[in-house]
């Protein structure tokens, strides 16, 4: 795909993603391969749900800016983390649901366990409700370099790993194509949603 049309889809996600409320202002960001050593995302401090075309940005797989004048989002490289880390992943999605940061809270441990849910068959790879998608919590830094250094050793024992939670901060999940990004965010937020359901009744 070409830069534009690949710009366009980060352009129509954030749309979507703002929609629903899974990014609100200018929180999240979004990225997707423009190149085996580069990518695009946006830039820093922008409305997700008004992109245009000037608020995205090519990247080094350092997360360094190669365009003049343009700024990369403060997490851009937990983004370029994941391209390096799989050549397979196309597209990453990072939001900021009220779903994913309570229940990111919520959740004692470093783990949050899916189970038992069709859904669950909405991941790459998952092909039964019988199993477990395990979604480590990572703690919130705002040092980044710090946060992905956490972050890798995970990603390095888990292959099969669709995404993360960083926690009272948001979800972390990425794919081939943006569509299969934005499937995940879709199914992680319809099982996040059931998780903090059942939980509330349990503790009537």
């Amino acid at each position: 795909m070409s830069r534009e049309q690949l710009a366009q889809e980060i352009i129509d996600a954030g749309r979507f993603l703002y929609g629903r409320g899974w990014s609100p202002a200018t929180s999240s960001n979004y990225s997707t391969r423009l190149a085996a050593d580069q990518a695009l995302l946006t830039v820093s401090g922008k409305h997700k749900g008004q992109l245009g075309t000037d608020d995205v940005l090519a990247t080094d797989l350092d997360g360094n800016s190669l365009e003049a004048g343009k700024k990369p989002s403060a997490e851009t490289l937990l983004h370029t983390q994941l391209y390096r880390w799989n050549g397979g992943v196309g597209a990453v999605l990072h939001t900021h649901s009220v779903n994913a940061t309570v229940l990111s809270r919520l959740t004692a441990g470093d783990r949050l366990v899916l189970e038992d849910y069709e859904l669950q068959k909405a991941f790459s790879g998952v092909s039964s409700h019988e199993g477990q998608v395990i979604v480590p919590i990572f703690d919130n830094d705002q040092d980044i370099a710090r946060l992905a250094a956490q972050v890798q050793p995970w990603l390095d024992a888990h292959p099969d790993c669709v995404g993360y939670l960083i926690r009272g901060h948001g979800l972390y999940t990425w794919g081939p194509r943006m569509s299969d990004a934005l499937r995940q965010v879709e199914a992680f937020e319809f099982l996040f949603e059931c998780e903090l359901k059942v939980r509330a009744i349990l503790n009537r």
